[in-house]
């Protein structure tokens, strides 16, 4: 895929509608996110409390993955994703109206946590119900190029959202949370916009079974479950991301502007590398590919922890940035193409769970281990736990290792 045929894909009314419906969830998500640790430590200047927040979007998560799944396979995946981007716009407007209320302020973050929580059950269902919808909006032979693109957008507004939000501080603290809605809402019109309607499933039967046959498909998968669980242990141990805002303030000496920096060179990177695999995808090496970025992703970890300029810093998260891209863009390919669409929401929905999660597990190990041990010594642990990562599972996966296309 190159050139015009990279383009292609997006011929198809329902497929744009989807991307970009997915896009401004993603990206308004992130850019809540951002705003919220900003706030969150801004008030408090404890670490654990950003750590607080990583916890309080997992919560819902487990218990939630185990229907997740299920519902995108058996309900109309379209509705799914209308009523969880409504919800993700009532939890920002609350958000807002605590702001405007002035109700943030030290011993007061109950109504915070309790709105990530919402914030983290919407997603929940979000996240498989699209993934599945996506392999009914395209032709088979245009499914690896629909993939790459939706990983793609998907991976930019990941990393593009906190960048974004991060900035829109310097505005004012309010306006990430009413822009982040203005996303919601729009996502909730292109979603109602998609005309596609999949094949009437089975109706599936909520026994357990089915409800841990997710599992169970990706254990019998050891590409599958190789890479899922690479990514697991990854960004559970070496992600520095929720400690941005000390070193931002601490380290750094900077102010929102700061943040904004930091979120923006890390995007730089991952939209390049992103950018280039939608239109050049990877042909040979797959395997092998995404474990060098592992380590480039941990190397470069341990460099910007070690950083005392928001320059040189910004650098390491530029390279990082980028090879993250590379594995994230890898592992969901491999995952899509590999899963049977009749399959493909409870995967997806166990890929949410052990990968999406482990963001949020990472973000509460930070904290709470930078409470203790300072930021600075947590993020070098981080960097070194994800290097020693992708050594280990190189042995433990050879048929990933050994992947040559996807």
């Amino acid at each position: 895929m190159s050139g015009a045929r990279g383009w292609a894909v997006f011929r198809f009314h329902d497929y744009r509608a989807y991307v970009l419906c997915r896009f401004l969830w993603q990206i308004g998500l992130q850019m809540q996110n951002v705003a919220v640790a900003w706030l969150v430590y801004d008030v408090t200047r404890d670490p654990l409390a950003l750590g607080l927040i990583g916890l309080c979007a997992f919560i819902p998560s487990v218990p939630l993955s185990l229907v997740t799944g299920p519902v995108a396979d058996r309900y109309d995946r379209r509705w799914i994703i209308i009523i969880s981007c409504i919800l993700m716009s009532i939890s920002s407007i609350t958000l807002l109206l605590l702001l405007l209320n002035g109700w943030l302020a030290p011993g007061r973050m109950a109504p915070v946590y309790a709105t990530i929580v919402l914030l983290g059950s919407a997603r929940a269902f979000a996240n498989p119900a699209g993934q599945a919808l996506m392999s009914v909006l395209v032709p088979d032979d245009e499914f690896p190029s629909a993939v790459a693109w939706n990983n793609s957008t998907n991976q930019i507004a990941n990393v593009g959202g906190p960048a974004v939000g991060s900035l829109l501080l310097t505005l004012g603290n309010m306006v990430p949370f009413v822009v982040s809605t203005v996303c919601f809402l729009a996502a909730v019109v292109l979603a109602y916009a998609i005309k596609a309607r999949p094949p009437r499933a089975e109706k599936i039967r909520a026994t357990w079974s089915v409800i841990v046959s997710g599992y169970r498909f990706i254990w019998s998968r050891p590409v599958i479950f190789g890479a899922i669980t690479l990514d697991l242990v990854a960004v559970l141990l070496g992600g520095a991301t929720a400690l941005l805002p000390v070193f931002t303030r601490d380290i750094f000496m900077t102010e929102a502007w700061g943040l904004g920096v930091l979120r923006s060179t890390s995007s730089v990177g991952s939209i390049i590398a992103a950018l280039a695999l939608a239109n050049y995808p990877l042909r040979w090496h797959a395997g092998r590919t995404m474990f060098v970025c592992v380590m480039i992703y941990g190397a470069c970890t341990v460099g910007f922890g070690l950083s005392t300029n928001i320059v040189v810093a910004g650098l390491f998260l530029l390279v990082l940035g980028a090879a993250d891209m590379v594995s994230v863009v890898i592992r969901q390919s491999l995952i899509q193409i590999e899963t049977p669409n009749e399959m493909r929401g409870r995967v997806m929905a166990v890929h949410t769970i052990l990968t999406g999660t482990s963001n949020q597990l990472g973000e509460f190990e930070s904290g709470l281990l930078a409470s203790f041990i300072g930021a600075v010594p947590t993020v070098l642990f981080g960097g070194v736990s994800a290097f020693t990562a992708a050594l280990v599972w190189m042995r433990l996966f050879p048929s990933l290792r050994n992947r040559e296309k996807i």
